[in-house]
C-alpha cells in the first residue's frame, strides 16, 4: 500500500530531534562564552529577548548549563557563609566567655570585606562561586588575627597589667606574628592571582585576588581598629592573690 494513501506527505523544515523535560517539549540553544562572565551575558540575553522576541503562547525560556549550576552553587555557599559566621561567633564566645570579646574579634570580618570587595571590583567586578569561596577563606584568616590580639590582651590583663599598658604591649608583641602569617599567605597566593587569564585558573585566580585584598586591609586595620575598640570596650580582669 503506498504511503500517500495513509498520510499527506510534504517536505518542511523542523527539528530533527524532539527532546522532553518534565513532560514538556524542550529546544536547546547553546553557546560558549569567551572574554566575559556568564552572568553578564545572561543579563544581556534577557534584556534583548524581552525587547526583541515575541514568544508564542505556551513558550518560555530558561537559562541552564553553567549559569544554572553557578546560581545553585552561589545560593548554597551564601547559606553556608552565614552558618560559618554563626559557628565562628559561637566558638569565640565559648573561648573568651563574653559576648563583648567575641564581637571584638568579629570586627575583623568587615575589615577583611573592605579589601576583598575592593579587589573584586578592581579585578573583574564579578561576584561568583570563586569569589564567595575566597570570602569564606578570608573570614578564617581575619578572625585568627583578632584572636591573637584579644587573647594576648586578656593574658596580660590577668598578669596585672593596666588596660592601656596591656593593649600597647600586646599590640607590639603580636605585630610580627600577624605580619609574618599574612605575608606568608600573600606570597603563596600571589602566583595564583597573577595567572587570572591562564586556562585552568578560572576558580583559583578570583579566589586568590579576594583573599589578597582582604589580607591587606584586615592586617592593616586590625592593628589599629581592634586595639582602639578594646581600649574603649575591653573589660579589665581582676587579679586576686
Amino acid at each position: 500500500m503506498p504511503l500517500e494513501l495513509l498520510a499527506d506527505i510534504r517536505e518542511e523544515r523542523g527539528p530533527n530531534v524532539i527532546s522532553r523535560e518534565n513532560v514538556q517539549r524542550k529546544l536547546v540553544v547553546q553557546s560558549n562564552v569567551e572574554g566575559r562572565d556568564v552572568g553578564s551575558v545572561v543579563d544581556e540575553f534577557r534584556e534583548r529577548i524581552q525587547r526583541d522576541v515575541v514568544l508564542p503562547e505556551g513558550y518560555y525560556i530558561e537559562f541552564g548549563g553553567q549559569f544554572e549550576s553557578g546560581q545553585a552553587a552561589t545560593r548554597t555557599i551564601a547559606v553556608l557563609s552565614l552558618l560559618s559566621i554563626a559557628a565562628i561567633f559561637l566558638i569565640l564566645f565559648q573561648e573568651f566567655g563574653t559576648m563583648r570579646a567575641a564581637l571584638l574579634v568579629m570586627v575583623n570580618l568587615p575589615l577583611a570585606l573592605i579589601g576583598g570587595v575592593f579587589a573584586t571590583l578592581v579585578s573583574a567586578g564579578v561576584l561568583n562561586v570563586a569569589t564567595l569561596v575566597g570570602f569564606i577563606t578570608l573570614f578564617g584568616i581575619a578572625v585568627r588575627n583578632g584572636i591573637l590580639l584579644v587573647s594576648h590582651y586578656n593574658r596580660l590583663l590577668s598578669e596585672g597589667k593596666l588596660l592601656r599598658e596591656a593593649v600597647f604591649q600586646g599590640s607590639i608583641e603580636r605585630l610580627n606574628p600577624i605580619l609574618m602569617t599574612a605575608l606568608t599567605a600573600a606570597l603563596a597566593l600571589l602566583p595564583l592571582a597573577m595567572g587570572g587569564g591562564e586556562p585552568g585558573k578560572e576558580i583559583q585566580a578570583p579566589m586568590a585576588i579576594v583573599v589578597l585584598g582582604g589580607l591587606l586591609t584586615s592586617t592593616a586595620l586590625n592593628m589599629v581598629v581592634v586595639p582602639v575598640l578594646f581600649l574603649k570596650y575591653g573589660i579589665a580582669k581582676e587579679v586576686r592573690s
